[in-house]
């Protein structure tokens, strides 16, 4: 199913727990792929475990937080799916899509508004605010 996901680095064992907006959310993120939200978080943790680059938002995590192991350990996701036939030119499935997309920026605009005006850490698409691991380890890569 598409849909929108929320990480949060965090000590704390946030498992489980109801959904809230937390200082330590890093990156929003959504999909409307064919392999829907667990083909994304796939390709996320494929990232941060540096097995290849296929998610840029992780990619700027792993440039932060190189180990994966101590990330991996601290790392909580939140998924919103959403039920429609991303195939579909179905004008209820099209609709669907586009609220995925639609609740994506929402949450963007949730989060700036509780923390000042910022984006998560890892949504900064700017190389100097948040840079990419691939970009300074090419060989790895």
């Amino acid at each position: 199913m598409p849909g929108v996901y929320v990480c949060a680095i965090t000590e704390d064992d946030i498992s489980g727990t109801e959904f809230s907006w937390r200082r330590d959310i890093v990156y929003v993120g959504m999909t409307n792929s064919i392999a829907g939200l667990k083909g994304r978080l796939k390709q996320f943790d494929n990232t941060i475990a540096g097995r290849h680059v296929s998610h840029g938002g992780a990619d700027r995590m792993k440039f932060k937080h190189p180990n994966y192991e101590d990330l991996y350990s601290k790392l909580f996701v939140s998924i919103l799916p959403f039920e429609c036939d991303v195939r579909s030119n179905a004008p209820k499935d099209l609709r669907v899509m586009g609220a995925v997309v639609k609740r994506e920026y929402e949450c963007l605009a949730e989060y700036a508004e509780h923390f000042c005006n910022r984006l998560p850490e890892f949504n900064y698409k700017d190389n100097k605010k948040a840079p990419k691991y691939s970009r300074r380890h090419k060989s790895n890569h």
